[in-house]
């Protein structure tokens, strides 16, 4: 029972530390002691998990975000119509251009970066001494 606990410690310990929270306050709120949570911190394993924790939050919210582009370019768009006042158009107008620049330019990005992992060798497995199979 007391692995359960500490496991469930853990746990709200990552997420607090993932979401940003200082080591004092998400020790707090897992609650544990400020010195255990830095000896969960000093652990690699614990660090592994942390990372895999933000990385699983980051690739969450990038797809929100995704979700939300097509309104939010609609949204723009509605901006940059006569009828709107001057300045908001011209925000609009270079929200836009600034994006849409972006956008471009990460596509590029990933084709150009696709094109060169096509290009290389097929990696070998691991070697092994003798072995021929």
């Amino acid at each position: 029972m007391a692995q359960r606990g500490k496991k469930i410690q853990d746990e709200r310990l990552l997420l607090a530390l993932a979401c940003g929270v200082t080591v004092e306050a998400a020790a707090q709120a897992a609650g544990l002691s400020k010195r255990t949570a830095y000896r969960r911190l000093e652990a690699p394993s614990f660090c592994q998990r942390l990372q895999q924790v933000r990385g699983e939050m980051v690739q969450r919210t990038s797809g929100m975000l995704t979700a939300a582009a097509g309104e939010s370019v609609k949204a723009l768009l509605a901006l940059v119509k006569e009828g709107t006042p001057p300045a908001v158009r011209l925000g609009a107008a270079r929200a836009l251009l600034e994006l849409g620049m972006k956008l471009r330019e990460q596509a590029d990005l990933e084709q150009r970066l696709a094109a060169l992992e096509a290009a290389q060798p097929a990696p070998h497995g691991p070697r092994t001494k003798g072995r021929t199979w």
